[in-house]
């Protein structure tokens, strides 16, 4: 790049490399109208100069590509250009003159180092913003290009609270040039870089792309490495579906072995079967699998090092942009990410191999899902401001990053049968005639309205969504080598854990169910009542709210029974049937519990039958069994999938649920 004037900073040193055989010797006072030092930083145990170069634009050609790709230290390459009358210039500069340059700086910093390390002393014992003005008026430097450092600095601080209230004046500032947000990514230390990944609309350029990455072996996909890496994982002593998830996608998965086994491909057996001709080989459906296999593993925390270890951080990260246009394939490796992240030996390995970067751009996607999947894997890299751990299936809807508004309490939502996390709790499709075309913007739409309408209703709590495997049939059971896993009970044990470690219960508490996500909720709050590590979360339950849950039991449950060889009913649906009794002790059990603590209830049925397939139509949570004997039971015209999804904003039926958490939490929040 050929300019008239470029600034750069570097530290440490700066090294020139002229064309061979140099031996003229340029004059200082030449060279002075080449370049001279304009300021000079002390930060971190490194000199950091800038040198202003102000008469090269025919002379010589910058290139400042190192500076990207080196970290504490950069270098500025000066080559000449090939001419006859650039030569002479180029070839003064000897190793004489860039003595004399260093000499220059060395002068210069003698001057200037005192007051500004005078300076970030007295911002130790204060605190408070520096006055640049006041300090460095005597300083031959940019003052806001001193700024920057100044910051810096301050997010080094052994005081939490100038730590990040410089990280938020850092994110905030809008006016930093290109070169300085290039040069200040190559020396944040990890807290800072994470602690500006989570703040709200940060600049990406403070960000250091992702490494190269390392050549594979010949003839290697991504596809090869990520089976490699499954392979070479333990087996033993790990949960059966961690197993069950591994044999299955490293099952027949290369064109060569499909194709000499007849052209079909199949990860076959257990009621999961996809087997099609081969024309091609689908090797998103492969990667697909490997990843949800490697999700297992790393919830595993003795596998996380290993995955780690086998240069799985590269692996992913090589998938993750081979495959930018599946949503589907880079959320489940920012997962894999989000559950490493639980291991905080494992921090730096993540932050190092570039992962920061793609999360920050991640959560800053208009997409529901991404952004949250993002917010996770973040919120377990920063023990800066969080205690708080998220497992696999907690999903941080708001907020998402960090901010100055305190949260004064939770909102929990759980889904129901083949739901999950986001889902469910979409805004209500627009699927009838003319409905595309009312006069409310498109761009209204929400995919889940907690995260967009109730975080901006109510900022001040936090808004998290449950998700977990729930299925009709044992067909479509992710898992079939563990059926017994489905059942409320276990659910129950498994989620009141990942809660627990999510902070939940230290703050009032509202739940939302649809569904089967209800009578979750009554199991999890009557689990609760029998441990003591729980008491806080049955203390500060405050409200729950009931969209469709089959209190008595469901006509649907029945019905599978009676067609049993087509949908082998799971453990979930069986638990469901009419007048259960262990639905009608999980029930009395509740009622006792709510009046006891008195906890607000509301509950909504619904009036329209939902189809089910071709030839199936049902009511199936009828307004008997979502009676659940205690609060308000109102009736909406919409069927069983659409009770939870409000048809817009300012609909009855989301206004009521506001209405709802507002009142049970009124106490809390406004305060």
């Amino acid at each position: 790049m050929s300019v008239a004037a470029l600034r750069v900073i570097h530290c440490r040193r700066l090294s020139t490399a002229g064309p061979h055989g140099v031996n003229k010797v340029l004059q200082w006072n030449h060279l002075r109208k080449i370049a001279k030092v304009t300021g000079a930083v002390v930060f971190g145990g490194c000199l950091f100069i800038t040198y202003e170069v102000v008469a090269l634009d025919k002379a010589v050609t910058i290139d400042t590509s190192a500076i990207l790709q080196e970290k504490y230290k950069s270098y500025v390459y000066l080559r000449a250009t090939p001419s006859a009358e650039q030569d002479h210039l180029s070839a003064e500069f000897t190793q004489k003159t860039r003595k004399e340059l260093h000499r220059a700086a060395r002068r210069f910093l003698e001057l200037s180092s005192k007051l500004l390390l005078k300076s970030l002393d007295a911002a130790k014992v204060t605190g408070q913003s520096f006055l640049l003005q006041e300090h460095f008026s005597h300083v031959d430097a940019d003052p806001h290009e001193v700024g920057l450092w100044v910051l810096l600095k301050k997010a080094q601080s052994p005081n939490k609270a100038v730590r990040l209230q410089a990280v938020q004046e850092l994110a905030e500032n809008p006016h930093w040039q290109d070169y300085q947000y290039q040069t200040a990514a190559q020396v944040i230390d990890q807290r800072t870089v994470v602690g500006l990944a989570r703040t709200p609309q940060v600049d990406l350029r403070f960000f250091r792309q992702p490494p190269a990455l390392p050549n594979l072996e010949d003839g290697m996909s991504a596809e090869d490495a990520l089976r490699q890496l499954l392979a070479s994982l333990p087996l033993s002593e790990v949960d059966r579906c961690v197993q069950y998830f591994t044999s299955l996608a490293l099952r027949e998965s290369s064109q060569s072995m499909a194709a000499q086994r007849g052209g079909l491909w199949c990860f076959g057996g257990n009621g999961l079967p996809y087997a099609q001709s081969l024309t091609s080989v689908p090797s998103e459906k492969v990667e697909s699998f490997c990843l949800q296999a490697l999700v297992q593993h790393s919830k595993v925390q003795s596998h996380c090092d290993h995955i780690v270890a086998n240069g799985g951080l590269q692996i992913l990260q090589r998938l993750y942009q081979l495959r930018k246009e599946s949503q589907k394939i880079q959320r489940n490796i920012v997962r894999i990410i989000g559950n490493l992240a639980l291991n905080e030996g494992i921090h730096q390995a993540i932050v190092q191999s570039g992962w920061v970067s793609v999360l920050a751009e991640m959560l800053q996607s208009p997409h529901a899902i991404q952004a949250s999947h993002a917010a996770r894997a973040l919120a377990n890299l920063d023990r800066e401001t969080l205690r708080e751990k998220y497992q696999d299936g907690i999903y941080i809807l708001h907020p998402q990053t960090r901010g100055n508004q305190p949260i004064k309490a939770d909102v929990l939502f759980i889904h129901g049968i083949l739901g999950a996390a986001f889902k469910t709790w979409r805004q209500r499709d627009r699927n009838t005639p003319g409905e595309e075309n009312e006069a409310e913007d498109l761009d209204y739409y929400t995919e889940c309205w907690p995260k967009s309408w109730l975080a901006a209703d109510c900022p001040n709590l936090r808004v998290l969504s449950v998700e977990y495997d729930s299925h009709l049939s044992d067909w479509m059971a992710k898992c079939p080598a563990e059926n017994q896993r489905k059942s409320l009970a276990y659910r129950s044990r498994e989620l009141l854990n990942k809660l627990k470690l999510a902070g939940v219960g230290e703050r009032p508490v509202v739940w939302v169910a649809h569904s089967m996500g209800g009578l979750l909720v009554k199991k999890m709050l009557l689990d609760a009542a029998d441990d003591p590590d729980l008491q806080g979360l049955l203390k500060n339950t405050k409200g729950v709210l009931f969209y469709s849950v089959p209190h008595h039991g469901t006509f649907m449950a029945e019905y599978s029974v009676n067609v049993r060889y087509l949908l082998f009913p799971s453990i979930e649906v069986r638990e469901l049937c009419r007048d259960s009794p262990a639905l009608h002790c999980l029930n009395e059990g509740f009622l006792n519990f709510a009046k006891e603590n008195e906890i607000k209830v509301l509950s909504f049925a619904e009036t329209r039958p939902t189809i089910i397939g071709p030839m199936i139509k049902i009511l199936v949570v009828p307004k008997q069994s979502a009676d659940l004997g205690l609060g308000e039971l109102i009736e909406v015209d919409v069927d069983h999938l659409n009770i939870c999804k409000p048809e817009k904003k300012d609909s009855f039926l989301y206004r009521r649920s506001l209405q709802f958490i507002q009142e049970a939490l009124q106490r809390f929040i406004s305060q």
